[in-house]
């Protein structure tokens, strides 16, 4: 009898040093970033990103083995919160388990990892270290300011799964633990415009004098809190400071664009640009969502001598500066 059972010991122990142990850490996490995107962007469209790592890594068994006993929970804090930019303004943003929103992880409660086949996917446990993505995504309608955004995110994982498994499928050992890690995550937001500009038509008329004023206004939809200022280029064939319509047998028709109802030239450079405070509706700093509108009137010369019959065209650059 002492023989036999000293026989069935060395066998288990045999057993025990030949299985492949599998150690689950909380590891350092990789950030996540969105990027740099302009407000429009990140207002209309939502934005995705993730990371390689999410603090927990592990290696070693096979995943076969794994049973509904087994747990991998992720709880992440804070409860509520987003992405914080310099003036306070917030992006919110969901976190999800995999590529897809199909899971989507919910602040503060453990979500279960190894229930969603998640796991299996990734080879987690089979052999060489791997470690657990996470992927986010950020909710349409953040109407925010231009600036750095970000988060710090406490990814606190707990394990619970067999580690080592004996012939006949017996389990000979758990890992149960513990462990939490910072998670940082960023998005960019830069100033953009949004400008509506209709075409400028003085008709027709047989001599200079006879073209009419035209009065017209142009719209810019700037992001949140932005001061900047509208300009306006000399076209394609300036000269002598006025702007002039080219025909294709390449004469002349002087022309410029006036601020607002005024006679004050409208250009590209210091104090010929218009600032943003200077709108004839709304004038201030962009709002992000509502427009800006900038009243002009443009005029034919009436001291040029009258060019030849045809058509005259040109091309004005409406540029925005912040």
């Amino acid at each position: 009898m002492k023989t036999w059972w000293g026989g069935v010991w060395a066998c288990v122990l045999l057993l025990s040093a030949g299985s492949t142990w599998a150690k689950c850490l909380a590891v350092p996490t990789l950030p996540v970033a969105f990027g740099t995107l302009n407000s429009t962007q990140v207002r209309t469209v939502s934005q995705t990103a993730s990371t390689t790592n999410a603090g927990l890594q592990c290696n070693g068994t096979v995943l076969s083995v794994l049973s509904s006993g087994d747990s991998f929970k992720l709880t992440v804090a804070p409860t509520t919160g987003g992405l914080v930019g310099p003036t306070g303004d917030v992006i919110p943003y969901t976190l999800y388990a995999d590529a897809t929103t199909n899971f989507p992880i919910t602040r503060g409660v453990a979500f279960e990892f190894g229930r969603t086949g998640i796991l299996d996917l990734l080879g987690l446990l089979n052999g060489t270290p791997k470690a657990v993505p996470l992927y986010m995504r950020t909710q349409i309608g953040s109407n925010v300011a231009a600036g750095v955004y970000s988060e710090t995110l406490t990814m606190s994982w707990a394990w619970n799964y067999c580690e080592g498994i004996a012939i006949g499928g017996l389990c000979i050992g758990r890992d149960n633990s513990s462990g939490s890690q910072p998670l940082t995550v960023s998005l960019t937001v830069t100033n953009d415009c949004q400008i509506t500009t209709p075409n400028i038509s003085f008709g027709s008329a047989p001599v200079v004098a006879g073209f009419a004023t035209v009065n017209q206004s142009l719209s810019v939809s700037c992001t949140k809190g932005s001061n900047y200022t509208v300009g306006l280029d000399d076209g394609q064939n300036v000269s002598a400071g006025r702007r002039r319509m080219k025909s294709a047998a390449s004469n002349y028709l002087a022309y410029d664009i006036f601020k607002s109802a005024g006679t004050v030239r409208w250009g590209a450079s210091g104090a010929a640009r218009r600032a943003s405070t200077d709108a004839d509706v709304n004038p201030g700093l962009g709002t992000g969502t509502g427009s800006q509108v900038f009243n002009y009137n443009a005029k034919v010369y009436t001291d040029q001598a009258t060019p030849p019959a045809a058509s005259y065209t040109d091309s004005v650059i409406l540029d925005v500066q912040f």
